[in-house]
């Protein structure tokens, strides 16, 4: 080390030669080195490497082969290097890549160890010479090598000069540009004292080594020695990001498989984290092999749902010549894959420790951890503890499931659920009239990609979810309210007939119902079909397959309460005369209102709409007797008019058709 003690790599960017040198202080090269090395390729290249291969080489030893030297005539058309071992002297290899080159004796090169490799450029390969382009390039790749790394950089300053030392101050730039102490302060005294001199500003340029890769690896270091604003200087540096993280995860593993990596949990979530248009698919996790960076956007290194999740892994095993091909198939990069979602969930759980930092957290993120729920088999249990949902006793806040099942009573089915458009639309939903009323607790899902997750996610630690709006929901009647309960559903039963004659194959079936406490009916799908909330979902889809949509909609049943008032009206008035355009009008608007009721859409608004202005007629022509029945809004439905007087309403209803 005594001719060169400091290690480093030297980059010149020589715009008036069209040159860039590489240069370092390493070992260097013997004459031998350099004809056996840079002579021929069948000598350095694949021969020499599959002589190795067979001798046993490591297959990760690319670079020690030579052939990657050879893409300096991308954008070279001559290259020169200048190497000096401490074994030789200084020696000068020269081609123009056409098959032949020369080595020659420098005997007053001021090489004292190592490389210097010249690229005289190509004519369109100017780029390279921009500072900025080589700037941008080492930061990218080479950023945490353990050597540095040094630009010769040109600075340009404006001084003030007086108008008589202005042309010599010229002439001293332009003779020595290197010389950045020129003799400008020695006027300084002069001009204090001659305050009628004109002064003019100069640009001087000056050259200085600007040091590229001062950022330090430091998730080489152990997680107890770096401090919280280190962290959070080198998490600004790979994300770009004006704001702290949420939460860190440093970690190494180790045994047959190498790597460290540290993992960033932002606060926000980007504003195109689910841009579909564009249909990217990427990650922010930066892949390094031992310091060199490979590249970013690594797809396979983690899954889509953890995309928002910034960091870099380092490993210690992966060849250095890897590519997206090879990458699909290593072996080495699924076991990195599965310890990096690991730990990205032990992070989130961190998180929860802190219940403000977490729903913060929750509130940015939590399609993606739907999305892990929908797509992650391997850890939808872990995943599905990291879910939050209000419910029906949990007010404004929001709760686990695991706190769901905690409240649970013994004799509960399993862990109740509704899907809905909004929140405001499942709070009021028919649905839960009969599960409140039982003290069952309810969960709201309103956001889309629920309806995704709860198919994947069929139960929580042992406990079945059950959808409200979906047909056969056992609600465990004890043996009085199932007696009550047969006796209506016995009475009912030809009013059924009646509506499913009626509204023919816009419904499967007709059949009364245990689920309504208060409203008169509902509509309910299958059990493995789409609810109501998915086929809205998926008609909004704009690129949707109207075949399938026809395929998946579900069958609608009809799910008539028994006990309620308009019910046992209806059932009266079929019972007196089924034939009665009154009772095949009042279905009608059953079915419509169940409909929005139950979340679909309106086949034919206007028919709807033409129906409640039939009502709105009869409302308007009633007696003020009857008046004080209708006056309640929420008793609209009820139609006082028609049960109280069957003959007047049925004549005015007739008379209306």
């Amino acid at each position: 080390m005594d001719s060169e003690p400091e290690l480093q790599i030297k980059l010149i960017a020589d715009k008036g030669n069209n040159t860039l040198t590489i240069e370092d202080s390493g070992i260097g090269m013997t004459k031998a080195d350099l004809i056996n090395n840079l002579g021929t390729i069948a000598k350095s290249g694949t021969k020499g490497f599959m002589e190795a291969l067979t001798a046993g080489a490591d297959i990760s030893m690319i670079g020690q082969f030579g052939v990657g030297f050879y893409s300096a005539y991308l954008v070279a058309d001559k290259v020169e290097v200048h190497s000096k071992s401490n074994d030789d002297k200084c020696y000068a290899w020269i081609s123009e890549a056409g098959g032949s080159f020369t080595v020659n004796e420098i005997a007053d090169s001021d090489l004292k160890r190592g490389t210097r490799i010249i690229l005289h450029m190509k004519e369109d390969m100017s780029e390279y010479l921009e500072e900025k382009r080589v700037k941008d390039l080492v930061k990218k790749h080479s950023e945490f090598i353990g050597f540095p790394v040094m630009l010769y950089t040109e600075k340009t300053t404006e001084k003030e000069v007086t108008d008589d030392d202005d042309d010599d101050e010229e002439e001293d730039a332009d003779d020595d540009a290197d010389d950045d102490k020129p003799k400008v302060e020695e006027v300084d005294d002069e001009e204090e004292a001659k305050k009628e001199k004109k002064t003019k500003k100069i640009k001087e340029v000056s050259h200085e080594w600007e040091h590229l890769n001062s950022m330090k690896p430091i998730w080489m270091r152990k997680p107890d020695e770096v401090t919280h604003d280190e962290y959070v200087a080198f998490y600004k540096s790979i994300s770009n990001d004006w704001e702290d993280y949420a939460a860190v995860k440093h970690f190494s593993v180790e045994g047959q498989l190498e790597f460290k990596a540290i993992l960033f949990a932002p606060k926000r979530a980007p504003f195109d984290q689910f841009d579909g248009g564009s249909k990217k698919k990427f990650n922010k996790i930066k892949l390094y092999v031992r310091r060199v960076f490979i590249m970013d956007n690594c797809e396979e290194i983690m899954p889509e749902w953890l995309q928002f999740v910034q960091g870099v892994v380092d490993s210690e095993d992966l060849p250095l010549n890897i590519s997206r091909e090879t990458l699909q198939q290593n072996k080495i990069l699924r076991v990195i894959k599965k310890n990096l979602v690991k730990k990205c969930i032990e992070m989130f759980n961190d998180l929860q420790e802190n219940e403000d930092t977490y729903n913060k957290f929750y509130e940015a993120f939590a399609k993606n951890l739907k999305l892990g729920v929908h797509e992650d088999s391997t850890n939808r249990a872990k995943i599905a503890k990291l879910l939050r949902y209000k419910s029906t006793k949990s007010g404004e806040e929001m709760t686990s499931l695991e706190d769901y099942v905690s409240r649970m009573d013994d004799n509960q089915p399993g862990i109740y659920y509704i899907t809905g458009e909004s929140y405001q639309a499942v709070k009021t939903s028919p649905f839960l009239e009969k599960l409140k009323k039982k003290g069952y607790e309810v969960l709201f899902m309103i956001d889309p990609i629920d309806e995704y997750a709860v198919q994947q996610l069929k139960e929580f630690e042992g406990k079945k979810l059950l959808s409200a709006t979906k047909e056969g929901l056992d609600l465990a009647d004890d043996e009085d309210e199932k007696a009550a309960f047969e006796e209506a559903k016995e009475k009912t039963e030809p009013l059924c007939k009646l509506m499913k004659e009626v509204l023919g194959d816009k419904v499967e079936k007709v059949v009364t119902s245990n689920r309504l406490a208060d409203s008169p009916c509902v509509l309910v799908t299958g059990e493995y079909g789409w609810s109501a909330n998915m086929e809205r979902i998926m008609k909004a889809q704009a690129l949707r397959d109207a075949t399938q949509s026809q395929y998946m909609m579900s069958k609608k049943t009809m799910e008539i309460n028994p006990t309620n008032s308009i019910i046992s009206a209806l059932r009266e008035k079929a019972d007196a005369d089924q034939s009665d355009k009154t009772v095949k009008d009042l279905i009608w608007l059953m079915y419509d209102t169940s409909l929005l009721t139950s979340g679909f859409s309106l086949d034919e608004p206007a028919t709807f709409a033409s129906r409640i202005h039939r009502l709105v007629k009869l409302g308007l022509s009633i007696d003020d007797d009857d008046d004080d029945d209708a006056a309640d809004e929420d008793d609209m439905d009820d139609l006082p008019p028609l049960d109280d007087d069957d003959d007047e309403g049925e004549s005015a209803m007739e008379q209306v058709d």
